[in-house]
């Protein structure tokens, strides 16, 4: 799936990994044929005739999906057209985009955090209402433009505008800013000044294009 993909366009997955793990299991003397199945999203990890010239075995590229490899035996390891096709639905897109929120989460309530923080300084002192008012609006508008890149984003990938992932989590990042900046959508940001306004309008953009840039890695696109 699509974690092979991931592993071998990382180089933890490919040709030298394979070579070990044949030298590590003796394979040779386990088996009498010399034909080794290789998950079809490993191929850009793998060069099959170093495999051969090295261990004799010969790479034969399965099935997309595992649960097609019984079918690929049975049919004399020829792939159907089908098998080699891969889906990535809506259901497959929400199945990994945990991985991406988990990753980040962190930082970004870190970065929240220190907006709620920062609020509350003033030329008098600290004044905690001004901290959970303006802090935990700019808190709201961070942690919003980072589930915009890493779920929003996801969800609606296959009609979002552009070919770049980063383009397109900059699209959701600037619709979901000038929604929050909004008078109508958000009833201080007509308190908030032009200068906060266009930082936003730049920020969460910024924030939304790297989530959905970092998504890339989880998907089957390059």
């Amino acid at each position: 799936g699509i974690n092979v993909w991931c592993a071998a366009g990382k180089g933890t997955f490919g040709t030298e990994e394979i070579l070990r793990r044949i030298e590590a299991t003796q394979l040779a003397k386990l088996v009498s044929h010399r034909r080794l199945i290789v998950p079809q999203l490993g191929a850009p990890g793998v060069a099959a005739h170093e495999v051969a010239k090295r261990s004799g075995f010969h790479v034969l590229y399965g099935p997309i999906y595992a649960k097609d490899i019984r079918a690929f035996l049975d049919n004399a390891m020829q792939a159907k057209a089908s098998m080699r096709r891969i889906h990535f639905g809506i259901g497959e897109r929400l199945a990994v985009v945990p991985v991406e929120l988990v990753q980040g989460g962190r930082h970004a309530l870190l970065v929240a955090a220190g907006m709620v923080l920062m609020a509350g300084f003033a030329p008098g002192g600290y004044d905690t209402t001004v901290a959970l008012r303006d802090g935990g609006r700019a808190a709201l508008l961070v942690l919003g433009a980072y589930l915009g890149g890493g779920l929003v984003a996801p969800l609606l990938l296959p009609w979002l505008p552009g070919r770049a992932f980063s383009f397109k989590g900059a699209i959701v990042g600037l619709v979901m800013a000038a929604v929050a900046m909004s008078p109508r959508g958000w009833e201080l940001a007509g308190q908030a000044g032009k200068l906060e306004t266009l930082a936003w309008l730049l920020m969460m953009p910024a924030i939304a294009a790297y989530m959905t840039m970092n998504y890339t890695g989880c998907t089957p696109y390059t």
